[in-house]
């Protein structure tokens, strides 16, 4: 897929796991409100990572977001917005992907017993927050 359209694919998911986080949230089903925020987040960096190019599979976007904010691969004047989408995707990373869907395996808590209002409620932030840079990094405003 030509990197402008993966952009505009990835911000639809953005926008779509973002709804669904929105709708969870209101229901208090608190694990899929992390669960859809964190996609949310995830694709979002991948969105700005096509503008680059072609985003190859991963869970943490995070760290290409890193190595090409080092590259200088991004204008210095969007760079504090890459930076801070970079931050976030780091806070709703792999380790969140995980125990939304398999709890804390070691420690014999499901996904439900991890997850409670507030830490959907930061989620959600996030979520709000990144889908907002992500925006204004596709659209130049």
């Amino acid at each position: 897929m030509p990197a402008p359209e993966e952009a505009s694919y990835r911000l639809r998911l953005v926008l779509g796991f973002l709804e669904e986080a929105r709708q969870d949230f209101s229901l208090g089903r608190w694990r899929s409100c992390v669960d859809s925020s964190q996609l949310a987040t995830e694709n979002a960096a991948k969105a700005v990572l096509a503008l680059l190019g072609p985003v190859g599979r991963t869970h943490n976007p995070s760290l290409l977001l890193r190595e090409a904010l080092t590259e200088g691969e991004f204008d210095a004047d969007i760079s504090p917005k890459v930076e801070r989408l970079a931050e976030c995707a780091e806070l709703l990373g792999p380790d969140i992907h995980v125990q939304s869907d398999y709890g804390d395996e070691a420690g014999g808590r499901t996904p439900w017993e991890l997850f409670d209002r507030d830490t959907a409620r930061q989620a959600l932030d996030l979520a709000e927050e990144v889908a907002e840079l992500s925006q204004q990094l596709l659209t130049g405003s």
